[in-house]
């Protein structure tokens, strides 16, 4: 069974730290799908990501939710930021150019929308929004790089 990590992030700021961390740790073919409610952080996680991805704090990122997808050439490879909240069946992700995406890294908002179409092995987040702060419950990837991406930086 995939081990599941379950962290506290006070604010928006520990956010992006853990999305900087995954910047840092993620690979071309990676798929990383993001849960949660409207306003839980998601589209914060994917832009911090991004920008940490691209090492270019300034890096434009506007949400895809109405584009649907982003694309974004980063040093790792090209990337591609999905919000499937609009989307009714996952037949439509071909119009998308899902497959052609899978070649390097996808971030998936409302990633229950994929259907058959979910990466195996995939890294899932799940953010639960309590004020400013988040609950985060962090699974898949391979056991060290998912205990490298939820150690704490600031313990000893």
């Amino acid at each position: 069974m995939a081990d599941t990590f379950h962290l506290d992030l006070p604010d928006l700021a520990a956010t992006e730290a853990l999305a900087a961390r995954a910047a840092a740790l993620a690979r071309p073919g990676d798929a990383i799908l993001l849960e949660g409610p409207l306003g839980a952080g998601k589209s914060a996680f994917c832009r911090a990501f991004l920008r940490a991805a691209a090492d270019d704090p300034e890096l434009e990122v506007p949400s895809p939710s109405f584009t649907l997808v982003q694309g974004y050439e980063l040093p790792l490879g090209a990337a591609h930021h999905f919000d499937l909240y609009r989307l009714s069946v996952p037949d439509e992700l071909e119009e998308l150019g899902w497959d052609e995406a899978r070649d390097g890294l996808v971030l998936v908002e409302w990633p229950d929308r994929l259907g058959w179409l979910e990466p195996e092995a995939a890294l899932r987040l799940r953010l639960i929004p309590d004020g400013e702060a988040r609950r985060a419950s962090v699974s898949g990837w391979d056991a060290a790089r998912l205990r490298a991406l939820v150690q704490d930086p600031g313990r000893s």
